[in-house]
């Protein structure tokens, strides 16, 4: 199984990347606790496990509450980091009643991502939440490649290769 954790925090304007170790991160509070740790200011961490889904988190100097977004529902009824990591902070998809009238519509939705979470978490770092469903549904994109180009819309691009790298 391959984990990724990264993190980007801003402080007087300079963006820092810092590497975050998934063995550390056993649910959200220790995830929080590992970002106040980096720094005072706006802190955005990016979460990646087997190309299968991007966790965003960001946490900001003005807010104890943090504003999380999931590029994929679904994992968290599969993915025990995803679901440790973010289940109390999103809200639980409404179960499904038996429709089989439904059934082909289901089908058709399960082939797809599914979004959940605060999709403004970037606006004001560069990515719309119509810029950032759009990166996570384009075919061919992988969670890294969605990290990076959220990271070079925020101008902190080339400062998460150096940690990427």
């Amino acid at each position: 199984m391959s984990t990724k954790a990264v993190a980007i925090a801003r402080e007087d304007d300079r963006w820092r990347a810092y590497d975050l170790d998934p063995a550390e991160l056993e649910d959200l509070d220790a995830l929080i606790d590992a970002m106040r740790d980096l720094g005072d200011g706006l802190v955005v961490a990016f979460v990646e496990e087997d190309d299968e889904y991007l966790a965003i988190i960001r946490i900001d100097e003005d807010t104890s509450d943090p504003r999380v977004f999931l590029s994929d529902r679904r994992v968290l009824g599969t993915s025990g980091l995803a679901e440790a990591l973010l289940a109390d902070a999103l809200p639980l998809p409404a179960p499904r009643g038996g429709d089989d009238d439904d059934e082909d519509e289901d089908q058709a939705v399960m082939l797809h991502a599914q979004p959940i979470g605060d999709l403004d978490l970037l606006d004001d770092l560069g990515t719309t939440a119509e810029a950032l469903v759009a990166l996570i549904a384009e075919e061919g994109m992988l969670p890294g490649d969605v990290v990076a180009a959220i990271s070079e819309r925020a101008g902190a691009g080339e400062i998460l290769d150096e940690v990427r790298g």
